[in-house]
């Protein structure tokens, strides 16, 4: 009862906080969802107001770099190390966010204290829970960047975090790792990339800034450069993580503002929102008003027909993310995700000691090779064996992959099977490169020397190099390939946890549990007996993990299978050419 107590108290100063700096709940409520989404967005009495706006917040309560370089406390410190190139501005937030978490009278208390004390994401699993992504992708990631989080903290952020809170006058507080690694998930959970106009971001000398009743030192400008494509690949993909990717609708406001930065930040009550693949509402910036009556500011808008029904969570969509990246980012999975995707990769270290390693280097580098791959689950959809529907079976609606059908001897057809090959062709380009042979190598330096003569009056283009490549190489050789990944992929995958039915077992027998009398989901002992393999519930995490994995192994095991297939027949094609 005290705990709940609390929790309302808290929710309460962050809504009049909310209000006192102009946010403006039009049509929504913030309250509390569950334990595993924490608090959210929901629909309230006004939610059927005619323009849609839910929810309004000024710019000028985001947090982001710009507000940090003029933070009176750390801007000093931040803008000497920025302009020397020592920090990002992604470094800039988590210091901030480390350093408010530990001031005793921060203005962005009411905010803070609102967010989770922990998170989802592997960062934050305990030993035994991490020992469950063994053979994944996120193993080793998870491994890697706690690693360099710990590494930074050590060298940079402590000394920097306990110099600037005696500055405040605090000589008491301890910062710890722990601190660090809060901020760090809290900036890769709730940033959003916003699409700002030059005139906020960069205001003129003589133009009159809004004040927040926070402190003077949250003043207006803002800014965090951050590249669509980071957003949009979070490419965990290759253990690096890339930022929030949230729906927003930016095509207007590009067209109506010629000088729109994009920017990092956090928005106070815009980042409650929670996701769902079928987004009730979308948010956008209103750089002159003209749309909510507040300049500068983010809203909510509702992207439903109909009016909310009260008390609706009202979600966004956090783009179309696989589990592995919404695991990596968010610490949620999505249970049969139609955006699943497998990564595949050859190790570039590999190549030194592969057979005639320099010159497929030079290949490589004048194809623009792509070492690594990701498939999407829709790809599944076009090939030989799709996993979805049938009811569009024999209609090819997918777009041929592109292949290279340039053939100097006119001997090269273009295979029979390409409109059914799932698999990119810049990725099998690649794999065509690595897995030549000596004789196809002297054949493709042939055929470039015919193009640019044997003086070298010009470099071949990365297009010629690659219908070279593909006219002495054929597919069979990056087939043969791409068949050993994924075979290791998943031998990997099924070492430590066993195959895909032993995951659904699992997951299984958790629901199962999960409707167990409550006794029983404690592992307490009923009857005389105490039986914890089916009675104890497992944790948050762990079932992420297994649903994470599971689903890795059902893409390793439906793309190795279409590989296969692609494999016989271009071996049958070249036995039928060569006989």
């Amino acid at each position: 009862m005290a705990n709940q107590e609390e929790a309302t108290a808290r929710l309460e100063r962050f809504l009049q906080w909310l209000q006192v700096n102009g946010a403006e709940l039009r049509g929504c409520n913030i309250k509390y969802c569950d334990s595993d989404k924490g608090c959210g967005v929901y629909s309230s009495n006004d939610a059927s107001s005619s323009d849609g706006v839910l929810l309004v917040v000024p710019l000028n309560l985001a947090i982001t770099p710009m507000r940090v370089l003029q933070d009176p406390l750390l801007g000093s410190e931040c803008r000497a190390m920025f302009t020397e190139g020592e920090v990002d501005d992604r470094f800039l937030m988590n210091l901030f966010l480390t350093v408010e978490r530990l001031r005793k009278n921060s203005s962005w208390k009411p905010y803070l204290d609102m967010l989770p004390t922990t998170f989802g994401n592997p960062l934050w699993f305990t030993d035994d829970e991490l020992l469950e992504l063994r053979g994944t992708t996120l193993f080793r990631a998870t491994e890697l960047q706690k690693k360099s989080l710990l590494s930074m903290y050590n060298g940079k952020v402590k000394d920097l975090v306990k110099k600037l809170l005696i500055l405040d006058g605090d000589s008491e507080s301890e910062v710890s790792f722990e601190d660090f690694l809060w901020a760090n998930s809290v900036f890769w959970t709730r940033a959003l990339n916003i699409p700002l106009p030059h005139s906020f971001v960069f205001p003129q000398i003589n133009e009159v800034q809004d004040n927040i009743s926070m402190e003077k030192s949250s003043e207006a400008s803002t800014d965090h450069g951050c590249s669509k494509a980071m957003i949009n690949g979070k490419d965990v993909q290759k253990s690096e993580v890339k930022g929030n990717d949230i729906e927003v609708n930016g095509a207007e406001l590009m067209s109506e503002q010629k000088d729109t930065v994009w920017v990092e930040g956090l928005v106070p009550g815009i980042d409650f929102c929670n996701h769902d693949l079928k987004a009730s509402a979308t948010w956008e910036v209103d750089g002159t008003g003209s749309v909510t009556g507040v300049p500068f500011s983010m809203y909510l808008l509702s992207a439903v027909q109909n009016s909310f029904p009260i008390e609706k969570e009202i979600c966004i969509s956090y783009g179309n993310k696989g589990n592995e990246e919404l695991l990596y980012l968010y610490g949620f999975v999505i249970d049969n995700n139609p955006d699943d995707c497998l990564m595949v990769h050859y190790p570039v270290e590999a190549i030194e000691s592969i057979p005639f390693s320099d010159s497929k280097s030079q290949l490589l580098e004048a194809q623009k090779a792509e070492m690594r791959c990701l498939l999407h689950k829709s790809l599944l959809d076009h090939g030989y064996f799709p996993a979805g529907s049938q009811k569009d079976k024999g209609k090819d609606t997918c777009k041929a992959v592109q292949t290279c059908n340039y053939s100097w001897s006119g001997q090269r057809k273009t295979p029979s099977y390409v409109n059914k090959l799932v698999f990119p062709d810049d990725f099998l380009t690649t794999l065509r490169t690595i897995a030549m042979r000596e004789d196809e190598l002297f054949k493709v330096s042939s055929l470039l020397e015919e193009l640019v003569g044997t003086e070298g009056e010009r470099q071949p283009s990365e297009a010629e190099v690659r219908a070279a490549v593909w006219e002495a190489c054929g597919d069979s050789g990056a087939l043969q390939l791409l068949v050993d990944l994924l075979h290791v992929k998943m031998t990997n995958l099924e070492e430590y946890s066993g195959t895909e039915d032993c995951d659904t077992e699992l997951l299984e027998q958790e629901a199962h549990i999960t409707g167990c009398p409550k006794e029983y989901i404690r592992g307490d002992t009923v009857n005389g007996s105490r039986d914890w393999c089916r009675c104890k519930k497992m944790s948050r995490n762990k079932w992420s993990s297994i649903v994470y994995r599971r689903g890795q192994k059902q893409l390793t095991r439906s793309f190795l299978k279409e590989a296969e297939h692609a494999l016989q027949l271009s071996l049958s094609e070249d036995s039928a050419n060569q006989s």
